[in-house]
């Protein structure tokens, strides 16, 4: 049997390409675990929209202000000025957005917007209202507990996938095949994505000989409460900053305003390095206090936040928290076109978080993820049907291998990996430090390891890589060259 399509990824990417699909379609949804074991079931942040057609033009260049002005124009076009569209594509499915009390969209602001455009879904929790309707109305086959472990590439055309559910290896053939596999979270200590998603396909796109676009920019949250035992670390939505939070320090001195003029809004990159700095200069905890919030407003506004920090011993919104900074979302990743087809092939799709469309840049504008994941999943299946692109299977004479998963030493090398990836290219970077860890990639590389292990250090060794080519600081990579220390 061969499937019309094969999605590699149940978030938001590839749930809202499964919907775009017609339901006579064969096709085929690959979910490593659970299907709300994905970074979209956490987003408690919103999507972003321009708010009407008077708005695409600042939408635009707030997007490309915020990613240092590296990004793809024409992709940011695209994103900003198919935005109505999809938030009406979505509302006419029976989505639902907050309200104000007017009944109309409660359009909300964050950092680096120039104006309130974003919305949300059950206050806090709009990915996993997303989530959960994109699910619940996803009319395709969904295989969860199963790994794609290869990918079937040959002279530019990919005959489908290799999955392993259990000891269980198959081969699944595709005329089309879509990666929503997200971005590359668990290689680094501290992060905020959920345990599945860990470049594993990136990694798999190097063997092949894609390219991968942008791998130094990784995006690191600056409000994360990572005082816990679990490996995803609970995220301070940046929409609390919106609505009037503020960092402290002990003292409760706010000492953003030393680094940027617009303190707590302004872009990631720059709060992150700022905490970062700040508390390694004075060491000092930093905090996000609450005191602007009343009881009732906050707990209507942000559920879920108060939920699990009181379920952390946190009483909201009259207790500060000790927030740090984590990896949370990579820019890179596989380079696609404008169509969202993976570069130099003919019927192989990236979207989501693990694709480089270039509308990030240097630097991801706050909740326009899953704007993107919206928009270029239906670009991405438009593509596809026009295409009509066929495979015959018959012609596919590359070797299909059986891997081992897991060998023994490889939970210690992960976690030696992650380790070794938050203190050497994460948010303050050095050549030299760089260097060290690219070497011991290297050598790691050169172990007896298991599969998945092997394409994530192939995944953190292009991040390494890159790094290192891009000499000069900007946006989310910021590095110290030698002799500038």
């Amino acid at each position: 049997m061969i499937y019309d399509y094969i999605i590699i990824g149940t978030g938001v990417a590839g749930l809202s390409a499964a919907n775009y699909i017609p339901e006579n379609k064969k096709v085929l949804l690959v979910c490593k675990k659970a299907p709300w074991e994905c970074n979209t079931f956490w987003a408690q942040g919103g999507v972003a929209t321009a708010v009407d057609e008077n708005d695409i033009p600042s939408h635009i260049s707030d997007t490309i202000e915020a990613g240092a002005k590296l990004n793809d124009v024409e992709a940011v076009e695209k994103l900003s000025k198919t935005s109505l569209e999809t938030i009406k594509d979505l509302i006419s499915k029976g989505f639902e957005f907050d309200k104000n009390d007017a009944g109309e969209l409660a359009f909300t602001k964050e950092a680096a917007h120039s104006r309130s455009r974003i919305l949300h879904a059950d206050g806090d929790a709009t990915g996993r209202m997303l989530h959960i309707f994109l699910l619940g109305t996803c009319p395709h086959e969904v295989v969860t507990e199963s790994i794609v472990i290869d990918l079937l590439i040959q002279d530019d055309i990919c005959y489908g996938a290799v999955i392993r559910t259990g000891e269980k290896q198959r081969v699944v053939y595709a005329h089309n095949t879509i990666i929503a596999s997200g971005g590359i979270g668990s290689i680094y200590k501290y992060h905020t994505n959920s345990t599945t998603v860990s470049g594993d396909i990136q990694g798999i796109c190097i063997e092949k000989g894609l390219p991968l676009k942008d791998m130094e920019m990784m995006q690191f949250h600056p409000t994360v409460f990572t005082d816990t035992n679990f490996a995803r670390k609970p995220l301070l939505s940046e929409a609390l900053r919106g609505e009037g939070a503020e960092i402290e320090d002990e003292a409760g001195k706010r000492f953003l305003f030393e680094y940027h003029a617009d303190g707590e809004l302004a872009p990631r990159d720059v709060v992150s390095r700022a905490i970062f700095d700040y508390s390694h200069k004075t060491g000092s905890q930093v905090y996000l206090s609450f005191k602007n919030f009343k009881k009732d407003f906050f707990k209507k506004r942000f559920p879920n936040i108060y939920k699990n920090l009181k379920e952390l011993g946190f009483e909201l919104p009259f207790e500060r928290v000790p927030i740090s900074p984590a990896f949370h979302y990579s820019m890179g990743g596989i380079e696609t076109t404008l169509n969202a087809r993976v570069k130099g092939m003919k019927n192989l799709y990236a979207i989501g978080e693990a694709a480089c469309t270039g509308v990030h840049g240097a630097n991801r504008l706050a909740s326009n993820s899953l704007l993107e994941g919206l928009v270029f999943s239906k670009i991405a299946v438009m593509d596809a049907m026009k295409n009509d692109f066929k495979i015959d299977p018959v012609r596919y004479k590359s070797l299909i291998k059986h891997y081992t998963l897991q060998k023994p030493s490889d939970k210690a090398i992960k976690n030696e990996l992650r380790e070794l990836m938050w203190k050497n290219a994460a948010i303050i970077r050095t050549e030299e430090n760089l260097q060290i860890a690219l070497d011991k990639v290297n050598y790691y590389l050169s172990c007896d390891i298991g599969r998945l292990l092997y394409l994530r250090l192939l995944t953190a060794k292009s991040i390494l890589e890159a790094s290192l080519k891009r000499k000069e600081s900007l946006g989310a990579h910021y590095i110290i060259s030698k002799g500038k220390e």
